[in-house]
């Protein structure tokens, strides 16, 4: 496991729950979520450093997809606020986070079977004309915005290697295939803040590598990436900074290097077998287990060892 040198920024700053970022793009204060008698998510400051990866990680159960839901407006906290680029997104439903520019994906694609591949893409666009039901009645409104859509959609279509499927069924494309054609529908938002809930989970080795790739180039191009992982490799290969939760609360932040380090973070979720050099957090499902357990719930049929095909 290799890690590279952290960003200037990161070597400059305390490495400690709730620390200050030198250009935090997005900024979260005193959020709580209970289910019944459980603390779901309790963080008390975090903030999110722009144009840099992010992965939150921590033990299954640990309140990160509460968190991504609630700051993408998927759910209500019980208290708590949190601003995106200096605008105030408490409260404010899922699709107008979108507008504002900070997307998100899901530990389980939601991509729309029944439509074709292009048809997925178009509908990840903000802000289009024929949206509206008298607007969609006149054709000269929305024309030219709708093939200036169509044009940008088989460019990302094009970058993540999925010309080839544009006019299928988003239906029938394989398990890694979606996780690519959720991420470029993502960007037809045209974000400053990507969030990437677990984009490996159930992936093959060959297409993990392409998708690292991709996230890379997100911040490359300018834009912040926060991410949810299982698999340290990937947190050590791709992040700039790491946030630990663990039973809803921030316990650690930091590097990667500093992180594996952290004898809280190996205590409540690394455990001493990564400490020594053995690679993998302890007491978590694999990518292949999460995605049985995954389809399971959903009432489909496993394949053999739990992986999606690419």
């Amino acid at each position: 496991m290799t890690v590279d040198a952290p960003p200037s920024w990161a070597t400059t700053i305390p490495h400690e729950p709730g620390v200050a970022k030198p250009d935090p793009i997005l900024v979260v204060d005193g959020v709580n979520r209970r289910f019944g008698g459980l603390l779901a998510v309790d963080v008390g400051h975090l903030e999110v450093q722009r144009g840099a990866i992010t992965a939150l990680i921590g033990p299954n159960g640990a309140g990160k997809t509460t968190l991504f839901n609630l700051l993408t407006g998927f759910d209500n906290p019980d208290s708590g606020s949190w601003r995106f680029a200096e605008r105030d997104l408490s409260g404010v439903p899922a699709h107008r986070v979108a507008h504002h520019g900070m997307v998100r994906t899901f530990q389980l694609t939601k991509s729309l079977a029944l439509l074709t591949v292009m048809e997925n893409m178009k509908l990840g666009a903000t802000r289009q004309r024929g949206e509206r039901f008298w607007g969609a009645l006149l054709r000269p409104l929305w024309r030219g915005q709708e093939k200036e859509i169509e044009e940008r959609a088989d460019a990302l279509l094009e970058r993540f290697k999925l010309s080839h499927v544009r006019d299928e069924f988003a239906g029938a494309l394989s398990g890694g295939q979606r996780k690519l054609l959720e991420m470029a529908r993502a960007l037809m938002v045209q974000p400053e803040l990507v969030m990437l809930d677990e984009p490996m989970a159930g992936v093959n080795p060959a297409l993990k590598q392409s998708l690292l790739s991709h996230v890379k180039q997100l911040r490359t191009e300018g834009m912040t990436v926060l991410f949810v992982e299982h698999d340290m490799d990937v947190v050590y290969d791709i992040s700039d900074w790491v946030v630990v939760l663990a039973q809803g609360r921030v316990i650690a932040e930091g590097p990667p290097a500093a992180i594996g380090a952290n004898p809280k973070v190996i205590d409540a979720y690394l455990g001493t077998h990564f400490a020594e050099g053995g690679g993998e957090a302890l007491g978590e499902l694999g990518p292949d287990e999460r995605l049985e357990v995954d389809q399971v719930g959903l009432g489909e049929p496993l394949t053999p060892g739990g992986a999606a095909d690419a």
